[in-house]
């Protein structure tokens, strides 16, 4: 049997490899010059490895997926820490910490105990929150809420924090102690010692996978094939028929400074209004510096609607109302129709996905496909 996919990122290049180890053909297209979707990476002028779409930071509390991924790159370890720059200049931790409580209410607890009662004490009233602002109003008050998340969430999703579902924000952890990392202690925090690119590589390396890139989707190619696993946004599939799904998109602004020893965190949030949301230092990841050239590379994230910027589709817009998971739904009816194609992905399914999240969701689409074809 012959499989087509469409795209070559984590969804589309875990489906090829367990498909190909199961002995199918499989035919991966994608509309870009290069594999790894939005985890592909690349040494640039200043010697330094870069992601082209922004820092991807693996982590996960799934040893499956630990098991499966690092068959196919070394890993090394390292620890995801953020700042937070305030309009006054002042770095903060972020996620919220005891020292990020100290610094904005100028208090000195010392304990998790004495910020969890501060927090409580201006924490809202809200049982049932219906939409982000109230989410948090009910964990960390207002100021805490509009200092850190309101300008914030106006430039990164072009929405109030009253419009946003809360599920946008619950991803977001709170400290009450000092520990300044982003991910939970519970995670395994990896980064592949030779880049992404390198992973993606030897992902797609099999007898029975078939590449080919710079080569978008066309419906004639069906004909070919007996199957179809589409990470192709599925609003586009079925041109737009029942109206946009609506993304946002990041324009990625690089510069170059002399090389100085980098901060210990790879990440800067800035809180103000302006239009940038973030920065990463790439020397401040491990493996990253690849050759000294007396330089080092910064990039800044600006975010956008995905149609002035090349339809480049990156966040899914999820809102409190629920009105794009509903259209969303309305495509995803219209795809049972297809007897011999399944939407994967972050843009076949509308869903913003951790890389562990895709490649978990991806295992589990492909064995139970597989399951279905061996009983038939």
């Amino acid at each position: 049997m012959a499989i087509l996919i469409v795209g070559a990122g984590f969804s589309g290049s875990v489906h090829a490899r367990e498909l190909a180890e199961a002995g199918y053909d499989v035919t991966v297209i994608d509309k870009r010059p290069h594999i790894g979707g939005n985890a592909y990476d690349c040494e640039d002028e200043n010697g330094v490895r870069v992601h082209a779409y922004g820092p991807h930071l693996f982590h996960t509390k799934s040893q499956p997926v630990l098991d499966w991924i690092t068959r196919f790159a070394e890993f090394v370890p390292f620890e995801h820490k953020v700042r937070a720059r305030l309009g006054d200049g002042r770095l903060v931790p972020l996620p919220i910490n005891l020292d990020t409580v100290n610094t904005v209410f100028g208090t000195d607890f010392s304990t998790a105990e004495q910020v969890q009662a501060h927090l409580a004490a201006i924490a809202l009233d809200i049982p049932e929150p219906g939409n982000a602002a109230e989410h948090l109003y009910a964990k960390i008050g207002r100021e805490l809420t509009d200092l850190f998340f309101r300008p914030y969430t106006k430039k990164m999703w072009a929405l109030d924090l009253e419009e946003m579902s809360p599920a946008v924000v619950k991803r977001i952890p709170l400290r009450m102690d000092r520990v300044d990392t982003y991910f939970s202690s519970e995670e395994t925090q990896l980064l592949p010692r030779h880049g992404y690119t390198a992973l993606f590589e030897r992902l797609l390396a099999h007898p029975h996978i078939t590449l080919r890139l710079s080569t978008g989707f066309d419906r004639s190619m069906l004909d070919g094939f007996e199957f179809c696993f589409n990470a192709m946004p599925i609003d586009e599939y079925y041109g737009f028929c029942f109206g946009e799904l609506p993304y946002r998109s990041i324009r990625f602004h690089k510069r170059t400074e002399p090389a100085a020893p980098p901060p210990a965190w790879s990440v800067t949030n800035f809180t103000d209004a302006g239009p940038y949301t973030r920065e990463t230092n790439w020397d401040a990841l491990p493996c990253h510096r690849l050759h000294e050239t007396g330089h080092r590379s910064v990039t800044v994230e600006e975010p956008c609607d995905y149609r002035d910027n090349g339809y480049e589709r990156y966040y899914p817009v999820k809102t409190a109302d629920g009105r794009y998971q509903t259209l969303y739904e309305q495509y995803r009816e219209l795809a049972r129709t297809e007897p011999n194609m399944e939407f994967i992905g972050r843009c076949g399914t509308y869903q913003y996905l951790d890389m562990d999240q895709v490649i978990n969701q991806s295992l589990a689409s492909v064995r139970r496909w597989l399951a279905q074809y061996a009983e038939a």
